[in-house]
């Protein structure tokens, strides 16, 4: 019913299609109540009761139920790192607008559907040095954090729509928001929305930046509902021939007609790619085509091979993505021995892409399979092949944690060509999705590796680029949700193919990056009551190790002794400077210090200087050299004292015996083999003292670090061994491989449970409950539960003061 209904596209939600049966099942309607009444809607002769149920159904049946209920899900249980945004945004140049812009769709990605922007209202000043076209995407990603908040849509943009009195701001920022607003009601028609968004269509026809955004919300908003009237006020903004208005006009009428196969769109489309001169016109009409015939396999094949004829390589492009959502996760031989065929022989690269991009869609459903065809694909001399077998690898295996994938991204992400390892590192951050460490070290090294690209300022922009989106990618939707063709119950998503085809197009518009949005869906396992409430105390219990499916580790900020100051850049000359001046001091100091021993008579360490190795002379360079070489120790009235001594670089090079701590000193200045530094430090007594000093405080350094050793071994023999299972209390995360190990057992903790679910071999979705005890009060999840804006910081506003009387007379008493 979700799949039929008003909406259009698909069901927002898994299970949703299961969904409003078991609601009504669960719901009992009164059938006592007279079904001509009702169909007639006669008020007074339906109870309150089945006003409420029907309220309910009709809920369901639009999508708004799920829709709330998700958001619900994905605001509790947000996992999203903020230091890690924080460290990706202090490692990147800021005046760089590509990585800035990446940043800002980074986080927009993690944050998806979880309405918490804290980061940006924390950055305000950061995210306003975007601008022109990135400042559009900054402001269309609100709509991806607020993803499904249908309700407050107008509210949350207020600030940036377009204002109906003469004074107007930024059109980018105008037009962000118009998209946003699309996004925030993807999935889900609006009556209301359509005709504000048409309003400003209209008023918007001189700035093309304010209609592309006008078109691609409309668009969105009118996903598949293939609306005529829609369609005639695309058609003219697309014959405005304004390249990047038209564009999205084009976009917007594929998505409208997604899968109609409308022949008058079709011919309209066709003869006006060949019309117009602007490419990105044409590209956005290939693509409209190509979503016309989603799901359509054999009818649309004379339009496949009429574009594939073409001498147009920007309509051959787009004959590709035509095969691929046509033919999408049906693995049909036909279509991918075309594929295969247009990777190697077409003379452009683009449609090279494009082909074998387009493997991906094809082979979704058997995502095992994909790596072996696109192998010798991977190797190509051509880098655009290169780059989409990565990518193709990415869209279909996403969130598998495939080791045949991983194996052949792993040598694309060190290519030569960057935007190869751009894809590469794409399509990786796509097969770890929702991988938690305990699955496999190969995610953290991973991320490792996505922190070096970031911070590594001699890596290419367009790497770095693709190494900060694959991080809003593998934690999107605070790591709640996993990019999927299939519904939990099998059923391809329509929004998801669609998704997955707008944001293979970043190569050339990064705005459509926010569309990766429609192809998210969360992991969640949320239990019911029958008023669609969910209830605090209904928990389930994970047969399988919790590190097996936990969330990522947080990001911990570094400890103060952990802060090593940054090596500064020394040109060699001043350090050859710097390196004669020390020589020269040490060279008189050395003299003095030798002067003034004779005059003391001090005969044994004279003899001790000269019966050193047989009385070798040794030069004063190389007594200069040994002192500078030895850590940890300092000769008096040297300049060498930025040496640190051994036990402060958290070495544990010996175990020093305190009886021998002044021959130790002796011993580690002689390790440079330099009687002249034996000398030195023996015939001064203040040195002799220092020495002990330095040797007693390592030697008890070590002795601690050693016992700290022992007592954090003994605390690990210690530790119980990790539990084999563990209880998830609602609404919880489960994730594809975690549903096999997920039961519901009758008693928790000894106790006997509430609730129990009305289909216990559902373990993903909507679950509705059957209440045991429904006598008592239910401890429900409400609105109110969540704190108010400000509250987090400042604290709740303090009470106001008790009532009291004020009179004149006893004010002029106390004065």
């Amino acid at each position: 019913a979700a799949e039929g209904g008003e909406a259009g596209a698909e069901a927002a939600v898994p299970a949703a299609a299961e969904a409003p049966a078991a609601a009504a099942a669960e719901m009992q309607v009164d059938a006592s109540a007279d079904p001509a009444a009702a169909a007639e809607g006669d008020a007074d002769d339906m109870s309150a009761e089945d006003k409420e149920h029907l309220t309910q159904l009709r809920k369901i049946l639009t999508g708004r139920a799920s829709i709330e209920l998700h958001m619900e899900f994905l605001y509790r249980n947000n996992r999203s790192d903020l230091l890690l945004l924080e460290v990706i945004k202090n490692s990147l140049d800021q005046k760089n607008s590509i990585t800035h812009n990446g940043t800002v769709m980074a986080h927009g990605l993690m944050q998806c559907g979880t309405t918490s922007d804290v980061f940006l209202r924390k950055n305000l000043e950061w995210l306003a040095k975007a601008t022109n076209w990135a400042k559009f995407s900054a402001t269309a990603s609100l709509g991806v954090i607020h993803k499904g908040h249908i309700k407050e849509s107008k509210s949350i943009l207020s600030t940036y729509l377009p204002s109906g009195g003469g004074q107007r701001g930024s059109p980018y920022s105008e037009g962000g928001a118009l998209y946003a607003m699309g996004i925030i009601h993807a999935n889900h028609f609006d009556l209301e929305t359509k005709n504000y968004l048409l309003e400003q269509l209209h008023n918007a026809q001189s700035t093309e930046v304010l209609s592309h955004g006008a078109c691609l919300g409309i668009g969105l908003v009118c996903m598949a509902t293939a609306d005529e009237s829609i369609y005639e006020e695309l058609k003219q903004t697309l014959y405005t021939d304004t390249a990047v208005a038209g564009e999205a006009a084009a976009y917007a009428i594929g998505l409208v007609m997604v899968g109609s196969a409308n022949e008058k769109v079709i011919g309209e489309l066709l003869a006006y790619a060949h019309d117009t001169q602007h490419e990105k016109i044409i590209r956005g009409c290939a693509l409209a085509l190509a979503m016309t015939m989603f799901r359509r396999e054999e009818e649309a094949d004379s339009l496949i091979q009429q574009m594939l004829l073409d001498k147009d390589p920007i309509l051959r492009y787009g004959a590709c993505f035509c095969i691929a959502l046509a033919y999408v996760g049906t693995s049909q031989n036909t279509a991918i021995r075309k594929l295969l065929h247009i990777s190697v022989s077409d003379v452009s690269d683009d449609v090279r892409r494009a082909a074998v991009m387009s493997l991906g869609f094809v082979l979704c459903n058997v995502p095992d399979q994909l790596p072996s065809v696109v192998k010798l694909l991977s190797e190509s001399y051509n880098p655009h092949v290169r780059y989409a077998a990565a990518m193709a690898v990415g869209i279909a295996c996403a969130g598998t944690a495939q080791l045949e994938a991983h194996n052949l991204l792993q040598p694309l992400m060190s290519d030569g060509t960057d935007f190869v390892r751009q894809g590469a590192i794409i399509a990786m951050g796509l097969l770890y999705m929702q991988t938690s460490p305990g699955k496999t070290d190969r995610v953290k090294a991973f991320r490792e590796k996505l922190l070096k690209v970031i911070s590594d300022k001699h890596e290419d922009v367009m790497t770095r680029f693709g190494a900060v989106l694959a991080n809003g990618i593998m934690d999107a939707g605070g790591r709640n949700v996993c990019a999927s063709f299939f519904s939990n119950s099998g059923v391809l998503r329509p929004g998801a193919a669609i998704g997955f085809c707008l944001f293979a197009q970043m190569w050339y518009w990064f705005p459509l990056i926010h569309m990766f949005s429609l192809v998210l869906t969360p992991n969640a396992l949320i239990g019911l009551t029958d008023k669609l409430k969910i209830p605090k105390n209904f928990s389930l219990k994970s047969k399988a190790r919790p590190a097996l499916f936990a969330y990522p580790e947080p990001m911990q900020p570094p400890k103060k002794e952990e802060q090593v100051k940054a090596a500064t850049a020394v040109l060699s000359t001043a350090a050859k400077a710097k390196a004669l001046k020390e020589k020269k001091e040490k060279e008189s100091e050395l003299k003095k210090a030798t002067a003034a021993d004779v005059d003391m008579d001090d005969k044994a360490s004279a003899a001790e200087v000269t019966s050193v190795k047989g009385g070798d002379a040794v030069s004063v360079a190389g007594t200069a050299a040994s002192v500078a070489a030895t850590p940890g120790t300092t000769v008096v009235g040297s300049v060498a004292t930025e040496s640190v001594a051994a036990s402060d670089l958290g070495s544990e090079h010996m175990e020093v015996d305190e009886s021998a701590a002044a021959s130790s000193s002796a011993a580690a200045g002689a390790a440079a083999t330099s009687p002249a530094a034996a000398a030195a430090s023996s015939s001064s007594p203040a040195a002799a003292k220092a020495g002990e000093e330095k040797a007693t405080d390592s030697g008890a350094a070590a002795g601690e670090k050693k016992d700290e050793k022992k007592d954090g071994e003994a605390e690990k023999k210690e530790e119980k061994p990790e539990p084999t299972e563990e209880i998830l209390n609602n609404p919880c995360r489960v994730l594809k491989a975690q549903q096999q190990f997920i039961s519901f057992p009758s008693e928790i903790d000894s106790q006997p449970v509430r609730y129990t679910p009305l289909l216990r071999e559902r373990h993903v979705g909507f679950l509705l409950l059957t209440d045991n005890r429904p006598d008592e009060a239910e401890d429900l999840f409400l609105e109110d539960d969540k704190p108010a804006g400000g509250e987090d910081e400042e604290g709740k506003e303090p009470e106001p003061p008790a009532p009291f009387d004020w009179s004149e007379a006893e004010d002029g008493a106390a004065a």
